[in-house]
C-alpha cells in the first residue's frame, strides 16, 4: 500500500478530493492512505508564525525552516523511510514515467505544500523528489500535491475499473496521445463516428488508432 502525508496550512483545499472517486475507491480497497499534518501546529510564537520575511530584502514571505523541519521530523519519528516531495519550479519534470514509478512502490511519500514567496532554501537539504508541473507558479502547493498523488494513484492495480486503462492512455508510452474516442449516438448533429470504427475488423481498427495518435508539443 501506498501512502501519502501532505504538510499543509489548507487541509480543507485537499482532504475534499481525496475523498471523492477513485481516490476513495483506493481507500476504500486498501491500496492507498491518506494523512494530513498541519503546518500551523509547528509555528512558532503565540500566533504560530511559520514565515517571515527574506535576508537581503526583497518582496513576499518565505517559510522558515524551523516548523518544516518539526513537521517533516515528526512523520519520519514514525516513518523513518518515508521520502519527502517538493513541488518547485527547479525541480524535475513530473511526467507519466514518474508517476508509474512511484504507483510500483509500496513506500510512504511526505508532499509539503509551500506557500507564500517560497522557502528558505535550507528546506531543500530535506527533500528527496523536487518535482515541477511546468513552468508556470501557482499560489500554494496544494494542487501540486492532489496532481501527484492523483497521477500516481490511478495508475495502482485495481483503482481503475477497466484492467487496461492505463496502459493505452495518453503518455503511456513516452510523449504518445490517445487516438481520438466515441460512444452513442452514431450521429449526433451530423457528427457521425468514423465507420472503421463500426467494422468489426479489428485489424483495420487499431491501424485508424494508430493513424489517429498523436505526439505532445
Amino acid at each position: 500500500m501506498i501512502k501519502f502525508t501532505v504538510i499543509t496550512l489548507f487541509r480543507e483545499a485537499v482532504e475534499p478530493y481525496l475523498k471523492t472517486s477513485m481516490m476513495w475507491k483506493a481507500t476504500e480497497k486498501g491500496l492507498a492512505q491518506f494523512d494530513f499534518v498541519d503546518l500551523r501546529e509547528f509555528g512558532l510564537g503565540p500566533h504560530k508564525s511559520v514565515d517571515d520575511t527574506p535576508y537581503g530584502g526583497g518582496d513576499g514571505m518565505l517559510l522558515r525552516c524551523e516548523p518544516v523541519f518539526a513537521a517533516i521530523e515528526s512523520v519520519k519519528a514514525k516513518s523513518p523511510d518515508a521520502k519527502v516531495i517538493l513541488p518547485t519550479p527547479v525541480g524535475k519534470v513530473w511526467k507519466q514515467d514518474s508517476a508509474r514509478e512511484l504507483a510500483n512502490s509500496d513506500a510512504h511519500y511526505i508532499i509539503l505544500c509551500p506557500h507564500y514567496e517560497g522557502y528558505d532554501e535550507r528546506i531543500m537539504s530535506l527533500v528527496d523528489l523536487p518535482i515541477s508541473l511546468g513552468k508556470y507558479v501557482l499560489t500554494g502547493g496544494e494542487l501540486p500535491a492532489l496532481i501527484i498523488i492523483d497521477s500516481v494513484v490511478r495508475l495502482i492495480p485495481g483503482v481503475l475499473g477497466g484492467e487496461k486503462s492505463a496502459e493505452i492512455e495518453s503518455f503511456s508510452d513516452g510523449d504518445n496521445l490517445e487516438y481520438p474516442q466515441y460512444t452513442k449516438p452514431y450521429d449526433f448533429r451530423g457528427m457521425k463516428v468514423p465507420d472503421v470504427l463500426l467494422s468489426g475488423n479489428h485489424g483495420e481498427i487499431a491501424k485508424w488508432r494508430k493513424e489517429n495518435s498523436g505526439k505532445a508539443e
